[in-house]
């Protein structure tokens, strides 16, 4: 069995990341890829208090449980299927369900942080980063957490504000470098989509 080609997608909070994402797997093909985004394995914080589970800086790696995720990513390499995580943004635990994930020809990861641990990097085959101007990344923040994640707007932008940006700064940004894509305006830049797909359509022929 060949080895599954292995794609990293990171960049900025409300970069783009998903619509890229996205956009691959319908023209790439759901049936032929397994993703694993990277935010449904933050570690479970149960074992807190709800006010601290708050003041975590989820921004930070060390938030992110990537031994489990590496672990994950090896099975689906050897061919075996995995259990993913899911994970409940409102109240900042791992719920009881996990998801099935098959493997697949192609494994898509998709986080901000993925290209700041070199373990994760050493897996990937390609590494896309989606980039955005920051004054849209947090317009597109607060919409998803607000909607999505039953926050309120004040709670956003503190949040950005004590953790986001200056994370951002230290280990997203820092993380372009080892990028061998990078695809500006986020998921509305459809040329560079177009020739990343190509690009994985042709390694998988």
């Amino acid at each position: 069995m060949r080895r599954p080609l292995v794609i990293g997608v990171a960049g900025g909070s409300g970069s783009g990341k998903t619509t890229v994402s996205n956009a691959i797997l319908t023209r790439v093909g759901r049936e032929r890829i397994a993703f694993l985004p990277h935010d449904l394995y933050y570690r479970d914080l149960a074992h807190l208090p709800p006010a601290e589970r708050a003041e975590i800086n989820f921004d930070h790696p060390d938030s992110l449980d990537n031994e489990l995720y590496l672990a994950h990513i090896d099975t689906l390499i050897r061919g075996s299927p995995i259990g993913m995580p899911t994970y409940d943004y409102a109240t900042y635990v791992r719920r009881s369900e996990v998801v099935p994930v098959e493997p697949r020809p192609v494994i898509m990861l998709e986080g901000i942080l993925i290209f700041a641990d070199a373990l994760l990097r050493d897996q990937m085959d390609v590494k896309l980063f989606v980039d955005a101007e920051s004054d849209l990344r947090l317009i597109r923040r607060i919409r998803r957490d607000v909607r999505e994640r039953g926050r309120t707007v004040d709670s956003v932008i503190d949040q950005y504000l004590r953790t986001v940006r200056p994370m951002h700064l230290e280990f997203v940004e820092p993380s372009k470098r080892y990028a061998d894509i990078i695809i500006p305006n986020g998921g509305l830049n459809m040329i560079a989509i177009d020739m990343v797909v190509a690009r994985i359509e042709r390694m998988l022929d």
